[in-house]
């Protein structure tokens, strides 16, 4: 019931895809890496959401109640808001004991692409070196404040094993480590890197330290981020896109919200994809927009009703394009429009065939693509009914 306090950082024109970020072992999502880190990947167009685990800055809770599987717990309801309220993670960013936390969510996140780790441990249970004592409850320092360790935690930790779930990650991995990091020895890295199968990357933060507290630090590692990140997390990617729901009926189409925009995913029998609008009039381009599915729709149709009609003739059409475009004009422009509305719509189709026709074939060909169904129904009595479920 507790809730988790978090920062979306958005970029001036739409995002291009989201982020998630994890923060290192008890600090919290305003430590200046993870700031600067953010906003440059939110410069190049990717959205990232940074929050507070359990317990920590802004969020409800106990960090004395809290563990390694808690953490998990709390990117997949951060992931699950995301998803609800924009749209999926397709990259996950963990750093330090962040960056083994990411490992273990990101099998749980479907429309996870990739994941980068910075400073990360291959295991939980590294955290534990850090505690000399092991008594049911104690009191450590981390970055000069004190923190309650409960005894659970240390169970959790090293019950947890990371290794194993890389080799099965399958998702794009960058490991990031500083050899010099006195805090997670870069053994760690290598650790991973090992573990994990192609695609995998391995970048050096060369003289970083552990917090990468310097800009330049920081500012490396987001440049870096950005520019690997891009081959994998193309957001049409079919694997981003929820599976045909069971149920549809053939001729039947479902159209539900991809985002708060105007994304929309467009689901067949078998088949899914996205619809979007254009960046000039506020969206993101993701897919063909609603007049170009209509056109699509009666291209498309065009097309295929002329093939069949040659094969079965046993015309020589090696090939049919059609183009298809969509335009309002005033009457005046419009020849025989005369008697039309001020400003009518406009569909012209061109076609071009190519083949050994003669020109009787070729001009029986341009008035059979007036008979596909989806023309007729176009230029016919059509009628639109709708309905509100509840």
């Amino acid at each position: 019931g507790g809730r988790l306090a978090g920062l979306l950082e958005y970029p001036a024109t739409n995002a291009t895809a989201y982020a998630l970020f994890a923060h290192c072992f008890s600090c919290g999502k305003d430590i200046s890496t993870a700031s600067r880190i953010a906003r440059a990947l939110v410069a190049r167009g990717i959205a990232v959401l940074r929050f507070d685990f359990t317990g920590l800055g802004n969020s409800d809770g106990d960090f004395a109640n809290t563990n390694f599987s808690s953490n998990v717990g709390d990117l997949l309801r951060a992931a699950d808001f995301l998803r609800e309220q924009y749209r999926a993670p397709t990259l996950l960013i963990g750093h330090s004991l962040g960056g083994t936390a990411v490992l273990a969510a990101a099998p749980q996140i479907s429309e996870c692409r990739a994941v980068v780790t910075m400073g990360a441990p291959s295991a939980p249970a590294h955290v534990i070196k850090q505690f000399a004592e092991r008594r049911a409850q104690i009191e450590v320092d981390l970055g000069g404040r004190p923190f309650v360790i409960q005894r659970q935690f240390i169970e959790d930790a090293e019950a947890s094993s990371i290794t194993e779930q890389v080799s099965k990650l399958r998702r794009a991995l960058l490991v990031m480590h500083s050899p010099l990091d006195k805090t997670v020895s870069i053994n760690e890295a290598e650790q991973l890197y090992l573990a994990a199968k192609h695609p995998k990357s391995f970048v050096s933060l060369d003289d970083a330290d552990h917090l990468m507290l310097r800009r330049e630090d920081a500012d490396y590692a987001a440049i870096t981020i950005s520019g690997w990140a891009t081959r994998y997390i193309n957001v049409n990617d079919r694997a981003d896109l929820p599976e045909a729901p069971t149920g549809v009926q053939a001729g039947e189409v479902i159209v539900d919200e991809h985002n708060r925009d105007f994304a929309r995913v467009v689901r067949a029998d078998e088949q899914t994809w996205l619809a979007d609008e254009p960046t000039r009039v506020g969206g993101q381009e993701l897919g063909p927009d609603p007049y170009e599915h209509l056109l699509a729709a009666l291209g498309t149709c065009t097309s295929m009703t002329m093939r069949m009609y040659a094969n079965r003739k046993g015309l020589k059409v090696d090939d049919i394009h059609v183009r298809m475009k969509h335009e309002r004009i005033h009457a005046e422009d419009c020849e025989g429009c005369e008697d039309e509305p001020r400003q009518i719509e406009v569909i012209s189709k061109e076609i071009e065939i190519e083949g050994d026709l003669t020109e009787a074939e070729r001009n029986r060909l341009m008035e059979i693509a007036d008979r596909c169904p989806v023309h007729r129904t176009l230029t016919g009595t059509l009628r639109i009914e709708k309905s509100l479920e509840s």
